[in-house]
């Protein structure tokens, strides 16, 4: 007789998971210091265009279509490829921390659940009020007493570089549950031609051919690292563990990618933290978590009962 087999989405996450989700998250939080390396000396929307014209191929030589229609591929290969990376990318070459930027990016959640209000009509609980209300207000107190330290159009660029996730969140959901690495992968085509033609417009396609024919060993150690690790290896891992686990066990564990992010960012940039930008960042930190793990301390709603008779 054979044993009964867990359910997907319903194991427990164990040490091997948990080890797993933590390496991926690594290498999620690391991506942003090698983003800076990157662009330092490269344009930074060519540099994007790289990083998935590598993620792209040779995968998609081995990994089968996703199931969705033209209008889902597009979009989500446009909203990730153009509007969320290359926007970060630009943003970090204009002189936004890594890790600012990192903890920045996660500001999509807010935007996700936004969205789903107004286009899903979703209802935002009071626990996601108060994260987003905090999270909006950490960005505004970094911003306006940084000292002049942070990037204030890097920090407008990484918004809508975090909407542009957002928008891609709701399109997988709109996928009916194809299969993410797959929709990771193909549409991963799409991004390098416009992102490529948008660097020579921003960057001069003097500075196109000069990366493309003289780049150092430097820039493409890091293209390889964004585009086989980050992407194929990262969202091949994620989506696996998701499949195993179930997003609920494995997508709070996203947390820890800022973690890493500001970590690698103050060792290898040497990150500096005045007090405005300390007060900010708590303030996204515990909007994050309350919007993440809000239900389980938020007291509940009381329900005034009404008994028969009474005034």
């Amino acid at each position: 007789m054979t044993a009964p087999t867990a359910a997907p989405g319903s194991q427990p996450l164990g040490t091997r998971g948990l080890l797993l989700a933590s390496m991926i998250t690594l290498i999620w939080g690391l991506n942003f210091v090698v983003i800076k390396w990157a662009v330092d000396d490269a344009p930074p929307l060519l540099v994007a265009a790289l990083r998935f014209a590598v993620a792209a191929v040779p995968a998609v030589f081995f990994v089968r279509p996703p199931a969705v229609p033209a209008r889902i591929l597009w979009g989500y290969g446009l909203a990730v490829g153009v509007v969320q990376f290359g926007l970060l990318y630009l943003a970090i070459a204009l002189g936004l921390n890594p890790g600012l930027a990192s903890l920045l990016m996660q500001i999509q959640a807010f935007f996700t659940a936004l969205l789903a209000a107004a286009f899903l009509h979703e209802r935002i609980q009071p626990w996601q009020a108060a994260g987003i209300t905090l999270a909006f207000g950490g960005m505004a107190v970094i911003g306006l007493l940084s000292g002049g330290q942070v990037s204030v159009l890097g920090l407008g660029l990484t918004l809508v570089a975090a909407l542009g996730w957002a928008v891609s969140n709701l399109l997988v959901r709109a996928s009916g549950g194809a299969n993410v690495f797959s929709l990771v992968v193909w549409s991963s085509l799409i991004a390098p031609i416009p992102l490529t033609l948008l660097s020579g417009v921003v960057s001069g396609w003097d500075a196109v051919g000069q990366t493309l024919f003289y780049g150092g060993w430097e820039l493409w150690a890091a293209v390889l690292y964004m585009g086989l690790a980050n992407t194929v290896l990262g969202f091949g891992v994620w989506s696996l563990l998701i499949q195993r686990h179930g997003a609920g066990r494995v997508a709070p564990l996203s947390l820890l990618v800022p973690v890493f992010g500001l970590i690698s960012s103050a060792i290898v940039y040497h990150e500096v933290f005045p007090p405005g930008k300390v007060a900010g960042t708590t303030l996204i930190a515990v909007g994050l978590l309350l919007h993440v793990f809000g239900r389980r301390v938020w007291p509940p709603a009381r329900r005034t009962t009404l008994t028969p008779g009474a005034d």
